[in-house]
């Protein structure tokens, strides 16, 4: 008998989000006491006019199929979004609605990388990125950014990365799970290694909204119609919206490439929600007060995650500029040990301060740096308070 799992699947592994969330889920559940820095989704619930949107939509019968590639008015929606935020002109035929942005940027690699095709990805990552790779056949090819940099790479890494194999850069801004934004100026440098390379970008801007300290994040494919032509933009209203469970992402490509992404989907899946398709349309419809009220929070909480960072000795930051992440530096910690047990890496840290203290991270290795935890400060000021002050005494009691 043949291997009952395809040999693909031994490319995969797990996701460590959703492990220490599904663990830290489970804690709570017994009735423990548990701060949970882990999953990267608002704590806001969805605004009440996309809710309302969405029952009217269920009221009106609304819950057929729609085309593969989402509903007309939706991506022309989403066509004046990209015109207004990101000075890109799109037709509706170069926009595919998928559920959720993961499926997009899925749906994008799967249309374009080939076995032996190797993909640039600037580390840390979010740890989708190369397993996604992996499974369409490509090589995951990894650059280092360094904390010096506030963790962006630079243009001359960029094309020392390059060889005759590479087809595409992954080009996350803002950063999961790091907070790092580029300014015009730096998109502007990279696109043209890009340019000059002939390679795609798949440009991830989920958190484009999230951006604070007045930066403000740059689209590459608003760099030249040359690049424009070489990129597939992934968004969606997860993060901004706080409508993670409406499972809504979307994407601007080519036309072909869009052509080729709508017939695969069409097989794969078919359609997005058509409810969520029309909260969506409602979102991207809506001024944004709610959304900077929600910017506002995450200011706050980010200022304040920052700190209380200071308080606690041997460990060191980059301080995010966009997103709700930071990335704490815990190495300086590697060697010690609490209650016999002795840290060596960033998986070891998250288990011991998860069983000890009942505070959940996210070990750095499943985000190519494993000197560091991730935290969210998607969360309220009580826990998030809670939660550095459970961290600050974790350490002090390290040997």
């Amino acid at each position: 008998m043949k291997n009952r799992i395809a040999s693909r699947m031994s490319t995969l592994s797990p996701s460590l989000t959703l492990a220490i969330s599904a663990k830290a889920k489970a804690m709570k559940a017994a009735g423990e006491s548990v701060v949970s820095f882990g999953v990267g989704e608002p704590d806001f619930n969805t605004p009440e006019n996309i809710i309302a949107s969405a029952k009217a939509a269920l009221d009106a019968g609304h819950t057929k199929y729609t085309p593969s590639s989402g509903l007309l008015p939706l991506r022309k929606k989403i066509c004046e979004k990209f015109e207004k935020d990101n000075g890109l002109s799109y037709e509706p035929s170069q926009i595919i609605v998928s559920s959720g942005a993961k499926h997009s940027i899925f749906n994008a690699c799967y249309a374009l990388i080939e076995e032996g095709d190797e993909v640039i990805i600037p580390a840390p990552y979010w740890l989708t990125y190369p397993e996604v790779v992996k499974v369409c056949g490509g090589t995951p090819v990894y650059i280092q950014c360094e904390k010096a940099n506030k963790f962006k790479f630079t243009p001359e890494q960029l094309k020392a990365a390059i060889t005759p194999k590479t087809k595409m850069l992954i080009f996350n801004s803002p950063s999961n799970p790091t907070g790092a934004v580029y300014d015009e100026e730096e998109v502007r440098a990279i696109a043209k290694v890009c340019e000059e390379a002939n390679i795609f970008v798949l440009a991830d801007e989920i958190y484009e909204k999230l951006c604070y300290n007045g930066v403000k994040p740059f689209s590459i494919a608003a760099v030249s119609e040359k690049m424009k032509d070489l990129t597939v933009t992934i968004n969606g209203v997860s993060k901004s919206y706080a409508m993670t469970g409406w499972r809504i992402g979307y994407l601007a490509a080519p036309k072909d490439v869009a052509k080729a992404i709508d017939s695969f989907q069409s097989h794969a899946t078919s359609n997005a929600c058509s409810i969520s398709q029309y909260a969506t349309i409602e979102a991207l419809s809506s001024p944004e007060e709610e959304l900077q009220k929600m910017v506002k929070v995450f200011d706050g909480r980010r200022a304040k995650l920052i700190d209380l960072l200071k308080d606690i000795d041997g460990i060191s930051w980059v301080e995010p500029d966009g997103a709700f992440y930071v990335m704490m530096v815990v190495d300086g910690l590697y060697g010690k040990s609490y209650e016999g047990k002795t840290i060596t890496n960033s998986i070891e840290f998250a288990d011991l301060l998860l069983d000890a203290k009942k505070v959940a991270t996210v070990p750095g290795v499943s985000f190519g740096a494993d000197d560091c935890v991730r935290l969210s400060y998607a969360l309220s000021d009580e826990d998030l308070a809670e939660g550095l002050a459970r961290i600050k005494a974790f350490v002090e009691e390290l040997r």
